[in-house]
């Protein structure tokens, strides 16, 4: 039983090395592009409503728009890993949520502790979200398109931006989370249209 043990243990290690040295294709572009459109969508949803320039509302609205982001990104990256990585699919995807985990889990405990301690401070959220987008973006480099760089390149620049001109008013706007998101995905899913392109002429 132990030398079975070890044989299974060994295959799984085995596994996660090839992954990790493997191009995960299991982000699509056409659920990057969804997530950028619901960017602007609520945005353009928060500009005609007053009260959701309220730090709670307006933090809230951003985090199920993220929610229902992330449930689109992974309902397009499980069937695009059975399709494309077949039997490292589950060990692929796995390593994608793990790379974005702290990103995630940052992007999500943040604006709460906001809420809680500091509500002055949520003019910063806007900013720092496209911050942590960019960190998950360069903690995932590694098995994404090389060209993904500038996506994360541009979430940075972005993100500093954003906290640079909000502090000018500390207002929470809408547009500028809206904006920045909807050219940061786009940006993306064009990176990934043409990455696919070149995998599947090198096949």
């Amino acid at each position: 039983m132990r030398d079975i043990d070890r044989a299974l243990a060994e295959i799984g290690e085995i596994r996660s090395q090839i992954a990790s040295h493997t191009a995960f294709r299991g982000y699509g572009p056409l659920a990057i592009s969804i997530t950028g459109l619901l960017a602007l969508m609520t945005a353009a949803a928060q500009s005609l409503l007053p009260v959701a320039g309220t730090p709670l509302l307006y933090i809230s609205e951003w985090m199920v728009t993220a929610a229902v982001c992330g449930a689109v990104v992974r309902i397009e990256m499980q069937g695009r890993s059975k399709r494309l990585h077949s039997g490292l699919a589950d060990v692929m995807i796995h390593q994608a949520i793990e790379q974005f985990l702290p990103a995630t889990a940052a992007s999500a405990f943040m604006p709460l502790l906001l809420l809680q301690f500091a509500p002055e401070g949520a003019w910063m959220m806007p900013g720092l979200w496209q911050l942590f987008v960019s960190l998950g973006i360069y903690a995932s480099l590694h098995n994404l398109p090389r060209s993904m760089f500038y996506a994360g390149a541009f979430y940075l620049v972005s993100g500093f931006a954003t906290l640079l001109y909000a502090s000018q008013t500390h207002v929470l706007s809408p547009w500028l989370m809206g904006v920045p998101f909807l050219i940061g995905q786009t940006l993306m899913a064009v990176i990934l249209y043409f990455a696919a392109g070149e995998c599947d002429g090198e096949d």
